[in-house]
């Protein structure tokens, strides 16, 4: 099924050309002015500790993975670890939000927290950094995230989704998107399937863009059967790293799991690590290097800080290859520093690349 959903020429993004665009396919419209992106998933708190592979192996979870507990496994195994955590607002989609706010973005994010000082001190942070807080309470503590950071940078999680996991699908309303050129939603959703439909077809409603971060190749191998279908109908632009292509697609060359990626959709990307990612629009692909030299203190954000250069990019009219670029730069700073957070230094060097 094919269907324009923008309009892409030479590689440039043209969203506001004096005119509507029409998505003859599904119904859409992107009306002049939008430039709202806004970023749909789990309010959680990130809980970072640097420990060993041996610290994996002893409390039993697959490395690099995300595994979700309640908060009494958690607090058990935060309570094994060997060094001080740094606490941090964190979500995937909602780092994002942050990344998009500290570029000067109108940016927003759509969760749940808890009715708690956990829950206060999310909120809070999300106004420091540039972001508008959408957020619904709930009487469950807020989520939390304990990341495991290995000698590697690699980083496994452990998560309780607590509030977060409370949101009902009829909370996610076209209001939440007012005036959005891109939802961007986490692929954490998608282990509530009816709150994942609820939230593109409101995003869907509201006349955005959807952009879907697939997040962890766990997430889409207990979610492959509802992937195939939500990608088709509702997705934009599928943003996946080399383990999740793999786990989607079942193809380890890249070419051929970039172009499965973008089968459906009007933008694949496919991330390859300390080598940059790829780009596919219809049949062009762009390859975008790494920044820096490859080396990294913390992958923590990695993926998400990416997205929110690609996705600023987008609504500004950059080039596919140009938001690539800005994409690198935000991944690059953010892994140079522990968690997801780049300090104003990392933001003064990524807004200078976008003078280049």
């Amino acid at each position: 099924m094919w269907s324009m959903r923008m309009a892409i020429k030479d590689g440039f993004i043209d969203l506001w050309s004096g005119r509507d665009l029409f998505n003859q396919g599904a119904g859409l419209k992107l009306q002049r002015g939008k430039t709202r992106i806004v970023g749909l998933g789990s309010a959680l708190v990130d809980i970072l500790v640097n420990e060993s592979d041996d610290f994996i192996r002893r409390i039993g979870v697959k490395k690099g993975g995300m595994t979700l507990v309640d908060m009494p496994d958690l607090e058990k195994i935060l309570n094994q670890a060997s060094t001080r955590p740094i606490v941090v607002p964190g979500g995937s989609a909602c780092n994002t939000a942050v990344g998009i706010g500290r570029l000067g973005g109108r940016a927003r994010f759509v969760g749940k927290r808890g009715n708690d000082d956990t829950g206060l001190f999310f909120q809070n942070a999300l106004v420091e950094r540039g972001v508008d807080p959408f957020l619904t309470a709930s009487a469950l503590p807020t989520g939390r995230v304990l990341s495991i950071i290995t000698p590697d940078a690699q980083r496994t999680m452990i998560t309780y989704l607590g509030a977060s996991a409370d949101t009902q699908p009829e909370e996610i309303t076209p209001e939440c998107f007012t005036d959005s050129a891109v939802v961007h939603m986490e692929g954490y959703l998608l282990f509530n399937p009816d709150l994942m439909t609820a939230s593109l077809k409101a995003a869907k409603n509201a006349g955005a863009l959807v952009s879907l971060d697939l997040a962890s190749f766990t997430v889409v191998e207990q979610s492959k059967a509802l992937l195939d279908d939500m990608i088709e109908q509702s997705v934009d632009i599928l943003i996946a790293n080399e383990d999740e292509a793999l786990a989607y697609t079942g193809l380890k060359d890249e070419t051929q799991a970039l172009d499965r990626l973008a089968r459906h959709v009007n933008i694949a990307v496919l991330k390859v690590g300390a080598r940059g990612s790829f780009i596919q629009h219809e049949d062009r692909v762009w390859r975008i290097p790494a920044q820096g030299s490859g080396t990294a203190v913390d992958t923590t954000g990695a993926g998400d800080l990416w997205a929110s250069g690609f996705l600023y990019g987008l609504v500004c009219g950059f080039a596919l290859e140009k938001c690539g670029r800005l994409a690198s730069a935000c991944g690059y700073e953010v892994c140079q520093v522990v968690g997801a957070d780049i300090p104003a230094d990392g933001w003064t060097r990524i807004k200078k690349k976008l003078e280049e």
